[in-house]
C-alpha cells in the first residue's frame, strides 16, 4: 500500500515539526508500507495543488491530523475538499484531537472514510490491514467512520503503556533542514533546533484542556538522550523544545531526566512546559545546570478562585514562588494568561495584566492574554452546552469560534462588546509595555556601538 500523510500549511514563516504524523511514519515504515509526506507547509501550496498531485500519483490511502482550533477548521475544510475533488481519490483517514471530538460532524463535514480517535500508531495498522486485506472495519478499534449515513465508533484502543517501545519519529521522510529553523526567546540565530516529546499526557485536568487520553506516560532517559544524540549527529541539531504538555510531571520525574542528561554530557539547551507546583530552587538549578533556558508555565488566571474554577490545582503563592525561583536561577518563564472562563470579570482579568508587568523580565517573547476557548472535548466545552451557550459541535466551529483571539463564549456577567472591550484595554497596556522594552534595547545597542565602539555589532535590519 502506499500512503501520503499531508502537512498542512498555517501561514507561518516557518514551521514546528509535525511530532505526530513523524510517529505516524515511522510505525507505517515499521510495517513495510510505502509512505510519503505531502509538505505544504514548506512549500506553501495551495489546495489545488494537492487534487492536482493526487491525480498525477497514485496513493492507496491519504491522512491528514490537525488539533482543535478555528484556523485548523477551515484549513481542513478546504484540504478535504481538495481530496474529494481528486480523480483517483485514495482512502481518506482524518485524525487529531480535533475531529476526535466531533466524529459525527467531522465525517459529514469533511467528506472523510474514517475518522482515528485516541493514539494511532497501533490503531492505522489494524485500519490499513483491514483496508488491504478488504475486510470490514468492525473489528477495528479507535475509529468512527459512517454505515449507511449512521455514526459506527469503536471501542478505544489501549494506551500504549511502553512508548519507549514505539520508533523515533521518520526524521529522514520530513525536510529536517527547513524545521530547524525555527528560533525560541533568547536561541542564537546561528542554532538549529526541533521539537520531540518526552513523555504523552498529564497527571491535572484542566476544564478547557481538550486532551483526550487519562494519565502520563514518561519516555525513559535513555530513549530521550538516544533520540537526542540522533538529532545533534545527523541533523546538527543544538536545541531541543519539548512539546509535550509537561515534562516536569513531577518532582522527582524532572529531577531523574535533568541528572541523566547531565551525566550523557548532552550540552544542549532545551526549553520545556512546566508547572509552578513543582518550581522550587533545587530542581530549578538542576533543570539550569542540565541546559534548561526556558520554562513555558500555564499560569492562566492570577486569582486563587478563577484558578479553582479551571480546576488548576494551583494557587497564587505558589505562581509567585515559583516564578520569582525561575527568575533567580537565570532561567526564562514563559507566561500564559487568559481571560473569560467561569467567574471572571475586569478586575481578574487586571489582575492577569499587573502580574505581566510585574515579572516581565525583558525577554523577547510578546505576551498578550487571548480569550478561554470551550474546545470540543474540554469540561468547560460540555459546561457550556448545559448551560445553553452552545448547542454542539457543529455550532461552535460554523457559528462561535471565529477567531482565536475573540470570544467563542462568554462565561462572563460582561456583555460579548464589554468583553472585547476589556480585552482591548488589557492587551493594549501589554502592547505598548513591551514595545517600550523593544525601544528601551535597540537605543542601549546604539549607545553600545558608538560610545563604546562595540565591534560585535550586526546591524539593525
Amino acid at each position: 500500500m502506499k500512503i501520503l500523510l499531508v502537512i498542512y500549511d498555517n501561514d507561518s514563516q516557518l514551521h514546528n515539526f509535525p511530532i505526530g504524523l513523524g510517529y505516524i511514519a515511522a510505525v507505517l515504515k515499521k510495517h513495510d508500507y510505502e509512505v510519503e509526506i505531502y509538505q505544504q507547509d514548506l512549500h506553501h501550496y495551495p489546495e489545488e495543488h494537492l487534487t492536482k498531485y493526487l491525480d498525477d500519483n497514485h496513493f492507496d490511502v491519504v491522512g491528514l491530523s490537525i488539533i482543535g482550533g478555528f484556523y485548523q477548521y477551515q484549513k481542513c475544510t478546504r484540504i478535504s475538499d481538495a481530496i474529494n475533488r481528486s480523480k483517483d481519490r485514495p482512502f481518506y483517514v482524518l485524525g487529531g484531537h480535533g475531529p476526535a471530538a466531533g466524529p459525527d460532524f467531522f465525517l459529514n463535514k469533511m467528506g472523510c472514510d474514517v475518522i482515528v480517535i485516541g493514539e494511532g500508531e497501533n490503531t492505522v495498522i489494524n485500519l490499513f490491514k483491514a483496508i488491504e486485506n478488504k475486510r470490514s472495519l468492525a473489528g477495528v478499534r479507535g475509529i468512527a467512520y459512517l454505515d449507511d449515513g449512521k455514526l459506527v465508533e469503536s471501542p478505544r484502543e489501549p494506551l500504549i503503556k511502553d512508548i519507549d517501545s514505539i520508533p523515533f519519529p521518520a526524521f529522514e521522510l520530513f525536510a529536517i533542514e527547513y524545521y530547524r529553523l525555527l528560533k525560541s526567546p533568547n536561541q542564537r540565530p546561528s542554532g538549529f533546533s526541533l521539537n520531540i516529546i518526552s513523555g504523552r499526557g498529564c497527571t491535572f485536568k484542566c476544564n478547557f484542556c481538550y486532551r483526550m487520553d487519562n494519565g502520563f506516560r514518561a519516555r525513559s532517559s535513555s530513549n530521550i538522550i538516544a533520540e537526542i544524540e540522533l538529532l545533534k549527529k545527523d541533523y546538527g541539531i543544538t536545541w531541543i523544545n519539548f512539546h509535550d504538555e509537561l515534562l516536569m510531571s513531577s518532582e522527582k520525574r524532572a529531577t531523574l531526566l535533568c541528572e541523566d542528561f547531565i551525566k550523557a554530557n548532552l550540552n544542549i539547551s532545551w526549553t520545556c512546559n512546566g508547572r509552578l507546583n513543582y518550581a522550587r530552587p533545587k530542581l530549578l538549578d538542576l533543570m539550569k545546570r542540565a541546559g534548561c533556558v526556558c520554562i513555558n508555565y500555564g499560569i492562566e488566571a492570577f486569582d486563587d478562585q478563577i484558578l479553582k474554577n479551571m480546576n488548576k490545582h494551583l494557587t497564587t503563592e505558589q505562581i509567585v514562588k515559583g516564578i520569582e525561583a525561575t527568575l533567580e536561577v537565570g532561567i526564562t518563564p514563559s507566561y500564559n494568561v487568559i481571560f473569560g472562563n467561569i467567574g471572571e470579570n475586569e478586575e481578574t482579568l487586571q489582575k492577569g495584566v499587573d502580574f505581566l508587568l510585574k515579572y516581565d523580565e525583558g525577554s523577547s517573547e510578546l505576551r498578550t492574554i487571548r480569550p478561554v476557548t470551550p474546545y470540543p472535548g474540554s469540561p468547560l466545552f460540555y459546561y457550556a452546552i448545559e448551560k445553553g451557550f452552545l448547542k454542539d459541535c457543529q455550532d461552535f466551529y460554523e457559528n462561535k469560534h471565529t477567531n482565536s483571539d475573540l470570544m467563542s463564549v462568554n462565561f462572563t456577567d460582561l456583555s460579548d462588546d464589554e468583553f472585547h472591550k476589556a480585552l482591548l484595554k488589557a492587551n493594549t497596556t501589554l502592547l505598548e509595555n513591551y514595545f517600550k522594552n523593544k525601544m528601551s534595547a535597540a537605543i542601549e545597542t546604539a549607545r553600545n556601538l558608538y560610545l563604546k565602539k562595540n565591534s560585535n555589532f550586526r546591524g539593525f535590519r
